[in-house]
């Protein structure tokens, strides 16, 4: 038999590798704060916020913590001028009133005016004056008061000796003579509860009864050691 002729057989043809797709660029991403918009009339609501805020936390204090009081009439010369503005802390943060303590009491049996006086006798002392020589006597000690204009010559119905009640105090004034205080039987020995506040600081001075001029080197504590 004769041989079939071979046809040669293509080879197949080398297919080049396709070209790889071009990598996607990459996106950056930039940090960037957002500022968050502001709705109309935002910063003036905060604003008046602020202000009512700061206004009721000083009508707290003023209501529950200090107060401005003024002084009225001559009863506490020379420690105290007419005039003079002082800082009261309110009774309720006072945990106990002491022996020269500068006070405002307002007994209104009396009279519907505060009255600034100074604490002479606590409860359980007991007060005695000699009005001949003018010395006040405490649980029969004579007080060094260096604080009084004058000494005590002026009689106004208390009787004497005295021991202070219970939760009481015994008030008198620094110008002993011109001054209408627990000596005046419709005053006596005052309930604390009477008492408005203890006087603090003395923040702006009043003019001198004299001079008629402030004196500024007056303004500071009114506390006694």
């Amino acid at each position: 038999m004769e041989e079939m002729e071979r046809k040669p057989v293509a080879e197949p043809a080398e297919t080049e590798p396709a070209p790889e797709a071009a990598a996607a660029p990459e996106t950056v991403q930039e940090d960037t704060e957002r500022v968050p918009e502001r709705m109309p009339g935002r910063e003036l609501y905060e604003w008046i916020s602020s202000c009512v805020s700061a206004v009721l936390i000083i009508v707290l204090i003023f209501t529950f913590g200090v107060r401005m009081m003024g002084v009225k009439g001559p009863s506490m010369r020379q420690t105290l001028q007419e005039g003079d503005r002082l800082l009261v802390l309110n009774s309720l943060l006072v945990k106990e009133y002491r022996q020269g303590d500068i006070v405002i009491a307002r007994k209104e049996s009396f009279s519907e005016e505060p009255i600034v006086k100074r604490v002479i006798a606590v409860a359980g002392q007991t007060v005695d004056i000699d009005f001949d020589s003018g010395i006040v006597y405490v649980d029969g000690t004579a007080l060094e008061e260096d604080y009084v204009n004058d000494l005590t010559y002026t009689e106004e119905g208390t009787q004497f000796p005295l021991t202070v009640p219970e939760d009481s105090v015994f008030l008198m004034g620094d110008n002993r003579n011109m001054s209408t205080d627990s000596r005046d039987e419709r005053i006596g020995t005052l309930d604390t509860r009477y008492l408005i506040g203890k006087a603090v600081f003395l923040l702006f001075p009043g003019p001198d009864y004299v001079t008629e001029e402030r004196d500024f080197s007056r303004i500071g504590s009114l506390s006694r050691g």
